[in-house]
């Protein structure tokens, strides 16, 4: 049973216990749904969509990484398994529309890089066999576009690109691509390439110091030109300047606990959303200002029952949606910002 608190802190507060039938990987169960409303509604950042997906029952096997594509409404999701589709393909709104299995390995990350005119999606494969150590792009269909690294190969080079179980990936609108390059391989480090395939920076080692990670697992780019990436092995958050791969500080007080397994940022620049897998949680870290790193503020949290284990997760620039897979539940579960449910509500 799945168990989500929605912590908001605040004074006041109502406890709301909803039972809800649902399919998890074909076989009915109970999802047991309890969170935590504060009686002051600006203190409530999220609530759970109960209801997305339409078929949740397409969720076959362990759901490693989501990613939304927003101008063309899509969410892409990423499984392994036995005889599974490794990917599936739903709208936003939950609508379940194909499932695709070319070339697909072991994938681990995702990124939606899409225009309307050219839907498509990015995965990085941790695989040992011929697809694996790669970060490949394809398009809605599931038609390989490109790769990048060599097929069923790890390394460490740069000329000819290689990965060892290359993370996570994000791609800017100018098409630059930033890869973290280790998830428990023998790279650790952060790549930054053109949309031509120039490695234009690259940073890190194995190490604890400014710049250096263990197992980096996560990477995105806010609105100010910062790129961030989750060292999780370090237990923080690092910063770096965007044209230069500059160090710009790290979060690590947020962290004693476990380190982060994913970062995205609101649409609004407000909020970095951050999932720890091993503690179910995911934190609202406050978004610095320009110009400052400073020190890691949680200003909102939701945790989620035991072995729930988030892995990676999205944010919809259209929406604010946030879409959490859930290696241990075997789900990607949909948030949606608080007020678009309760537009005009006050307690």
């Amino acid at each position: 049973m799945a168990r989500v608190w929605l912590c908001a802190g605040g004074a006041g507060c109502l406890l709301v216990f909803l039972v809800l039938h649902s399919h998890l990987s074909g076989s009915p169960v109970l999802r047991d749904f309890v969170f935590q409303i504060s009686w002051r509604t600006e203190d409530v950042l999220y609530r759970l969509d109960v209801g997305w997906p339409e078929h949740p029952e397409y969720f076959a096997g362990a759901t490693f990484c989501v990613a939304v594509d927003s101008p063309n409404g899509l969410v892409y999701v990423a499984q392994r398994g036995d005889d599974v589709q490794k990917v599936l393909v739903f709208t936003e709104d939950g609508y379940f529309l194909r499932a695709w299995n070319h070339t697909v390995d072991t994938p681990h990350g995702m990124f939606a890089a899409s225009t309307p005119q050219e839907p498509a999606v990015w995965i990085t494969d941790v695989g040992s066999g011929p697809f694996g150590h790669t970060v490949k792009k394809y398009d809605s269909f599931g038609d390989l576009v490109q790769v990048l690294g060599t097929p069923g190969q790890s390394g460490a080079g740069l000329n000819p690109l290689q990965f060892d179980s290359p993370s996570e990936l994000y791609v800017e609108d100018s098409g630059d691509i930033y890869v973290v390059d280790g998830d428990g391989g023998l790279n650790n480090r952060l790549i930054k390439l053109s949309q031509d395939l120039t490695v234009l920076w690259l940073r890190g080692e194995r190490g604890t110091g400014p710049g250096e990670f263990h197992v980096p697992h996560s990477v995105t780019v806010d609105s100010l030109g910062r790129v961030w990436v989750a060292d999780r092995g370090n237990k923080r958050v690092q910063a770096f300047e965007r044209d230069t791969g500059a160090w710009l500080g790290a979060w690590d007080d947020c962290f004693a606990e476990e380190g982060p397994s994913s970062v995205r940022f609101t649409p609004d620049g407000q909020h970095a959303v951050v999932a720890q897998l091993n503690l179910s949680r995911l934190l609202f870290l406050a978004a610095p200002p320009v110009g400052s790193i400073g020190s890691c503020s949680v200003r909102r949290s939701i945790q989620l029952a035991d072995q729930v284990s988030p892995h990676l997760l999205d944010v919809s620039g259209r929406t604010g949606a946030i879409y959490v897979a859930e290696i241990g539940a075997r789900q990607v579960q949909k948030y949606v910002p608080w007020k678009s449910y309760f537009p005009s509500f006050h307690f």
